[in-house]
Protein backbone atom coordinates (compact mmCIF):
# COMPACT_ATOMS: atom_id res chain seq x y z
CA UNK A 1 0.00 0.00 0.00
CA UNK A 2 1.36 3.43 -0.92
CA UNK A 3 2.09 6.21 1.53
CA UNK A 4 -0.93 8.25 2.63
CA UNK A 5 -0.95 11.76 1.14
CA UNK A 6 -2.08 15.09 2.53
CA UNK A 7 -4.90 15.03 -0.01
CA UNK A 8 -6.27 11.83 1.54
CA UNK A 9 -6.12 13.33 5.01
CA UNK A 10 -8.04 16.37 3.77
CA UNK A 11 -10.71 14.13 2.24
CA UNK A 12 -11.00 12.04 5.41
CA UNK A 13 -11.39 15.15 7.58
CA UNK A 14 -13.69 16.91 5.12
CA UNK A 15 -11.47 20.00 4.86
CA UNK A 16 -9.14 21.66 2.33
CA UNK A 17 -5.48 20.77 1.87
CA UNK A 18 -4.47 24.20 3.21
CA UNK A 19 -6.46 23.49 6.41
CA UNK A 20 -4.61 20.19 6.88
CA UNK A 21 -1.33 22.01 6.31
CA UNK A 22 -2.19 24.61 8.96
CA UNK A 23 -3.24 21.95 11.46
CA UNK A 24 -0.12 19.85 11.00
CA UNK A 25 2.13 22.91 11.18
CA UNK A 26 0.33 24.18 14.30
CA UNK A 27 -0.67 27.44 12.61
CA UNK A 28 -2.98 29.23 15.05
CA UNK A 29 -5.75 30.16 12.60
CA UNK A 30 -8.06 27.18 13.05
CA UNK A 31 -11.10 26.39 15.11
CA UNK A 32 -9.87 23.95 17.82
CA UNK A 33 -12.51 21.38 16.84
CA UNK A 34 -11.41 21.54 13.18
CA UNK A 35 -7.78 21.14 14.16
CA UNK A 36 -8.61 18.16 16.37
CA UNK A 37 -10.60 16.54 13.55
CA UNK A 38 -7.69 16.92 11.15
CA UNK A 39 -5.16 15.51 13.60
CA UNK A 40 -7.45 12.57 14.36
CA UNK A 41 -7.85 11.87 10.62
CA UNK A 42 -4.07 11.97 10.18
CA UNK A 43 -3.60 9.58 13.11
CA UNK A 44 -6.32 7.23 11.86
CA UNK A 45 -4.77 7.06 8.37
CA UNK A 46 -1.23 6.76 9.77
CA UNK A 47 -0.19 9.83 7.81
CA UNK A 48 3.55 10.59 7.94
CA UNK A 49 4.58 14.07 6.71
CA UNK A 50 7.32 14.12 4.11
CA UNK A 51 10.12 16.00 5.81
CA UNK A 52 11.82 16.61 2.47
CA UNK A 53 8.87 18.77 1.56
CA UNK A 54 7.59 16.76 -1.38
CA UNK A 55 4.04 16.51 -0.07
CA UNK A 56 3.96 19.05 2.72
CA UNK A 57 6.03 22.23 2.74
CA UNK A 58 6.10 24.59 5.66
CA UNK A 59 3.79 27.45 4.89
CA UNK A 60 1.86 25.63 2.15
CA UNK A 61 -0.86 27.87 0.80
CA UNK A 62 -3.30 25.44 -0.79
CA UNK A 63 -3.18 27.74 -3.82
CA UNK A 64 -2.03 27.05 -7.37
CA UNK A 65 -1.00 30.00 -9.53
CA UNK A 66 -1.75 30.33 -13.22
CA UNK A 67 0.25 33.02 -15.04
CA UNK A 68 -0.96 34.28 -18.41
CA UNK A 69 -0.24 37.32 -20.57
CA UNK A 70 -3.90 37.81 -21.58
CA UNK A 71 -7.34 36.32 -21.01
CA UNK A 72 -8.97 37.00 -24.37
CA UNK A 73 -10.35 34.35 -26.68
CA UNK A 74 -11.98 30.95 -26.37
CA UNK A 75 -8.68 29.18 -25.63
CA UNK A 76 -7.95 30.99 -22.37
CA UNK A 77 -11.52 30.74 -21.17
CA UNK A 78 -11.65 26.99 -21.74
CA UNK A 79 -8.22 26.50 -20.19
CA UNK A 80 -8.90 28.47 -16.99
CA UNK A 81 -12.29 26.82 -16.51
CA UNK A 82 -10.91 23.29 -16.91
CA UNK A 83 -7.86 23.84 -14.69
CA UNK A 84 -9.87 25.51 -11.92
CA UNK A 85 -12.27 22.55 -11.79
CA UNK A 86 -9.41 20.05 -11.57
CA UNK A 87 -7.74 22.04 -8.80
CA UNK A 88 -10.97 22.44 -6.83
CA UNK A 89 -11.60 18.69 -7.02
CA UNK A 90 -8.26 18.16 -5.25
CA UNK A 91 -8.78 20.85 -2.62
CA UNK A 92 -6.74 23.63 -4.22
CA UNK A 93 -7.71 27.15 -5.17
CA UNK A 94 -6.59 28.56 -8.52
CA UNK A 95 -5.34 32.14 -8.67
CA UNK A 96 -4.94 33.59 -12.18
CA UNK A 97 -2.47 36.45 -12.64
CA UNK A 98 -2.53 38.32 -15.93
CA UNK A 99 0.87 39.90 -16.45
CA UNK A 100 3.65 40.25 -18.97
CA UNK A 101 6.14 41.24 -16.28
CA UNK A 102 8.67 38.57 -15.36
CA UNK A 103 9.32 40.25 -12.02
CA UNK A 104 5.68 39.79 -10.99
CA UNK A 105 5.85 36.10 -11.88
CA UNK A 106 9.10 35.51 -9.99
CA UNK A 107 7.99 37.46 -6.90
CA UNK A 108 4.85 35.35 -6.63
CA UNK A 109 6.71 32.09 -7.19
CA UNK A 110 9.86 32.60 -5.14
CA UNK A 111 7.83 34.40 -2.48
CA UNK A 112 5.90 31.14 -2.03
CA UNK A 113 2.54 32.81 -2.54
CA UNK A 114 1.51 29.63 -4.37
CA UNK A 115 2.41 25.97 -3.93
CA UNK A 116 3.00 25.47 -7.64
CA UNK A 117 2.18 27.12 -10.94
CA UNK A 118 0.94 26.66 -14.48
CA UNK A 119 2.59 29.15 -16.84
CA UNK A 120 1.20 30.00 -20.29
CA UNK A 121 3.33 31.67 -22.99
CA UNK A 122 6.39 31.69 -20.73
CA UNK A 123 9.18 34.14 -21.44
CA UNK A 124 11.28 32.98 -18.50
CA UNK A 125 15.01 32.83 -19.14
CA UNK A 126 17.11 29.73 -18.46
CA UNK A 127 18.50 31.43 -15.36
CA UNK A 128 15.01 32.07 -14.00
CA UNK A 129 13.90 28.51 -14.74
CA UNK A 130 16.96 27.19 -12.90
CA UNK A 131 16.13 29.39 -9.92
CA UNK A 132 12.69 27.79 -9.75
CA UNK A 133 14.23 24.30 -10.00
CA UNK A 134 16.59 25.06 -7.14
CA UNK A 135 13.66 26.31 -5.08
CA UNK A 136 11.94 22.95 -5.78
CA UNK A 137 8.79 24.73 -6.86
CA UNK A 138 6.64 22.58 -9.19
CA UNK A 139 5.94 24.30 -12.52
CA UNK A 140 3.96 23.16 -15.56
CA UNK A 141 4.55 25.07 -18.78
CA UNK A 142 2.01 25.28 -21.58
CA UNK A 143 3.17 25.94 -25.15
CA UNK A 144 6.80 25.27 -24.29
CA UNK A 145 8.72 21.99 -24.14
CA UNK A 146 10.22 21.45 -20.69
CA UNK A 147 10.77 18.44 -18.46
CA UNK A 148 12.96 17.61 -15.50
CA UNK A 149 13.07 18.09 -11.74
CA UNK A 150 9.95 20.03 -10.68
CA UNK A 151 9.23 21.06 -14.27
CA UNK A 152 6.75 19.58 -16.76
CA UNK A 153 5.00 20.77 -19.89
CA UNK A 154 1.81 20.05 -21.81
CA UNK A 155 1.70 21.21 -25.42
CA UNK A 156 0.05 20.35 -28.69
CA UNK A 157 1.93 18.72 -31.53
CA UNK A 158 1.63 21.99 -33.45
CA UNK A 159 4.32 20.99 -35.94
CA UNK A 160 2.15 18.05 -36.97
CA UNK A 161 -0.93 20.32 -37.07
CA UNK A 162 0.83 22.48 -39.67
CA UNK A 163 1.74 19.41 -41.69
CA UNK A 164 -1.84 18.11 -41.57
CA UNK A 165 -3.12 21.45 -42.90
CA UNK A 166 -0.65 21.50 -45.81
CA UNK A 167 -1.25 17.84 -46.67
CA UNK A 168 -5.01 18.36 -46.76
CA UNK A 169 -4.87 21.44 -48.97
CA UNK A 170 -2.56 19.68 -51.42
CA UNK A 171 -4.82 16.63 -51.37
CA UNK A 172 -7.70 18.92 -52.36
CA UNK A 173 -5.66 20.14 -55.32
CA UNK A 174 -4.68 23.50 -53.82
CA UNK A 175 -1.04 24.20 -54.64
CA UNK A 176 -0.96 28.00 -54.62
CA UNK A 177 -1.20 28.58 -50.87
CA UNK A 178 -1.30 31.44 -48.39
CA UNK A 179 -0.44 31.43 -44.69
CA UNK A 180 -1.67 33.59 -41.82
CA UNK A 181 1.01 33.48 -39.14
CA UNK A 182 0.35 33.49 -35.41
CA UNK A 183 2.51 34.92 -32.63
CA UNK A 184 6.20 34.16 -32.22
CA UNK A 185 5.40 31.63 -29.51
CA UNK A 186 5.65 27.84 -29.50
CA UNK A 187 2.37 27.09 -31.27
CA UNK A 188 2.70 29.89 -33.79
CA UNK A 189 6.22 28.94 -34.79
CA UNK A 190 5.63 25.18 -34.83
CA UNK A 191 2.47 25.39 -36.95
CA UNK A 192 4.28 27.50 -39.52
CA UNK A 193 7.32 25.21 -39.45
CA UNK A 194 5.18 22.13 -40.05
CA UNK A 195 3.22 23.79 -42.85
CA UNK A 196 6.30 24.91 -44.75
CA UNK A 197 8.09 21.59 -44.22
CA UNK A 198 5.45 19.85 -46.35
CA UNK A 199 5.69 22.45 -49.10
CA UNK A 200 9.46 22.03 -49.16
CA UNK A 201 9.25 18.23 -49.28
CA UNK A 202 6.74 18.37 -52.14
CA UNK A 203 8.73 21.09 -53.90
CA UNK A 204 5.71 23.41 -53.86
CA UNK A 205 6.81 27.05 -54.23
CA UNK A 206 5.51 29.64 -51.77
CA UNK A 207 5.19 33.32 -52.59
CA UNK A 208 6.41 35.43 -49.66
CA UNK A 209 3.73 38.05 -50.31
CA UNK A 210 1.14 35.36 -49.52
CA UNK A 211 2.15 35.38 -45.83
CA UNK A 212 -0.10 37.54 -43.65
CA UNK A 213 0.39 38.41 -39.98
CA UNK A 214 -2.61 37.39 -37.88
CA UNK A 215 -1.21 37.42 -34.35
CA UNK A 216 -3.75 34.75 -33.35
CA UNK A 217 -6.33 37.58 -33.27
CA UNK A 218 -9.53 37.86 -35.29
CA UNK A 219 -9.35 41.64 -35.75
CA UNK A 220 -5.66 41.68 -36.71
CA UNK A 221 -6.20 38.91 -39.24
CA UNK A 222 -9.24 40.73 -40.64
CA UNK A 223 -7.38 44.01 -41.04
CA UNK A 224 -4.24 42.48 -42.52
CA UNK A 225 -6.22 40.29 -44.93
CA UNK A 226 -8.03 43.43 -46.10
CA UNK A 227 -4.68 45.13 -46.75
CA UNK A 228 -3.41 42.02 -48.53
CA UNK A 229 -6.46 41.92 -50.84
CA UNK A 230 -6.17 45.60 -51.70
CA UNK A 231 -2.48 45.15 -52.46
CA UNK A 232 -3.02 42.09 -54.68
CA UNK A 233 -5.90 43.57 -56.67
CA UNK A 234 -9.06 42.06 -58.11
CA UNK A 235 -7.52 39.44 -60.40
CA UNK A 236 -8.18 35.99 -58.93
CA UNK A 237 -4.99 34.70 -60.55
CA UNK A 238 -2.99 36.95 -58.19
CA UNK A 239 -4.50 35.33 -55.09
CA UNK A 240 -3.84 32.02 -53.31
CA UNK A 241 -6.20 29.12 -53.92
CA UNK A 242 -6.41 28.46 -50.19
CA UNK A 243 -5.10 29.93 -46.94
CA UNK A 244 -3.96 28.17 -43.76
CA UNK A 245 -4.51 30.33 -40.67
CA UNK A 246 -2.47 29.42 -37.58
CA UNK A 247 -5.59 29.46 -35.38
CA UNK A 248 -9.35 29.63 -35.81
CA UNK A 249 -9.68 33.25 -34.70
CA UNK A 250 -7.33 34.25 -37.51
CA UNK A 251 -9.24 32.05 -39.95
CA UNK A 252 -12.53 33.72 -39.01
CA UNK A 253 -11.05 37.20 -39.46
CA UNK A 254 -9.68 36.12 -42.83
CA UNK A 255 -13.05 34.74 -43.97
CA UNK A 256 -14.79 37.96 -42.97
CA UNK A 257 -12.33 40.04 -44.99
CA UNK A 258 -12.64 37.76 -48.03
CA UNK A 259 -16.44 37.85 -47.94
CA UNK A 260 -16.53 41.62 -47.52
CA UNK A 261 -14.25 42.01 -50.53
CA UNK A 262 -16.63 39.93 -52.66
CA UNK A 263 -14.68 36.64 -52.68
CA UNK A 264 -16.51 33.38 -52.01
CA UNK A 265 -15.27 30.80 -49.50
CA UNK A 266 -14.48 28.11 -50.58
CA UNK A 267 -15.43 28.60 -54.27
CA UNK A 268 -12.82 31.31 -54.85
CA UNK A 269 -10.45 30.84 -51.91
CA UNK A 270 -10.44 28.03 -49.36
CA UNK A 271 -9.64 28.63 -45.67
CA UNK A 272 -8.45 26.17 -43.01
CA UNK A 273 -7.86 27.03 -39.36
CA UNK A 274 -6.42 25.33 -36.31
CA UNK A 275 -8.00 24.62 -32.87
CA UNK A 276 -11.67 23.69 -33.53
CA UNK A 277 -13.46 26.29 -31.45
CA UNK A 278 -17.00 25.44 -30.40
CA UNK A 279 -18.58 27.88 -32.89
CA UNK A 280 -16.65 26.70 -35.98
CA UNK A 281 -19.44 24.40 -37.11
CA UNK A 282 -21.94 27.29 -37.09
CA UNK A 283 -19.97 29.62 -39.36
CA UNK A 284 -21.01 30.12 -42.98
CA UNK A 285 -19.42 28.10 -44.39
CA UNK A 286 -18.48 25.85 -41.43
CA UNK A 287 -14.74 26.06 -40.86
CA UNK A 288 -12.39 23.23 -41.78
CA UNK A 289 -9.78 23.07 -39.02
CA UNK A 290 -7.22 21.04 -37.07
CA UNK A 291 -8.58 20.03 -33.68
CA UNK A 292 -6.48 20.78 -30.60
CA UNK A 293 -8.26 19.82 -27.40
CA UNK A 294 -8.02 22.77 -24.97
CA UNK A 295 -9.87 20.92 -22.22
CA UNK A 296 -7.52 17.93 -22.44
CA UNK A 297 -4.54 20.27 -22.17
CA UNK A 298 -6.00 21.85 -19.04
CA UNK A 299 -6.73 18.50 -17.41
CA UNK A 300 -3.25 17.15 -18.22
CA UNK A 301 -1.60 20.32 -16.92
CA UNK A 302 -3.49 20.25 -13.62
CA UNK A 303 -2.83 16.54 -13.07
CA UNK A 304 0.87 16.93 -13.90
CA UNK A 305 1.21 19.73 -11.35
CA UNK A 306 -0.78 17.90 -8.69
CA UNK A 307 1.44 14.83 -9.16
CA UNK A 308 4.53 16.93 -8.44
CA UNK A 309 2.83 18.51 -5.43
CA UNK A 310 2.17 15.01 -4.14
CA UNK A 311 5.84 14.11 -4.32
CA UNK A 312 6.67 13.11 -7.91
CA UNK A 313 9.90 15.03 -8.38
CA UNK A 314 10.53 14.39 -12.07
CA UNK A 315 8.21 16.20 -14.46
CA UNK A 316 7.30 14.94 -17.94
CA UNK A 317 6.65 16.37 -21.38
CA UNK A 318 3.14 15.67 -22.63
CA UNK A 319 2.58 16.30 -26.35
CA UNK A 320 -1.06 16.12 -27.40
CA UNK A 321 -2.19 14.84 -30.80
CA UNK A 322 -4.08 16.96 -33.33
CA UNK A 323 -6.54 15.79 -36.03
CA UNK A 324 -8.24 17.13 -39.11
CA UNK A 325 -11.88 18.25 -38.90
CA UNK A 326 -13.01 18.63 -42.54
CA UNK A 327 -15.98 20.93 -43.12
CA UNK A 328 -17.05 23.21 -45.97
CA UNK A 329 -14.52 26.07 -46.01
CA UNK A 330 -12.05 24.24 -48.29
Amino acid sequence: MGRVTIKEVAKEAGVSISTVSNALNDVDVLNPDTKARVLEAARRLHYIPNLNGKNLKSGATGVIGMFVTHLGGYYMGALVDTISKECAAEGYELNVLVTGKIRSVMVNLLGRRVDGAIIVDSVLTEEEKNMLKEAELPIVYLNREEKGPYQASVCFDSYEAGRIAADYLLYRGKTNLGFIAGNDNYDGLERGRGFFSVLKEREIPFREEFQIQGGFMRDISYQNTQRFLRRMGSDKANLPQAIFAANDQSAIGCMEALTQAGWRVPEDIGVIGCDDNELDNYLQPPLTTIRTNFEEQGIRAAKALLSMLEGEKEGRLYKLDCRLIPRQSV
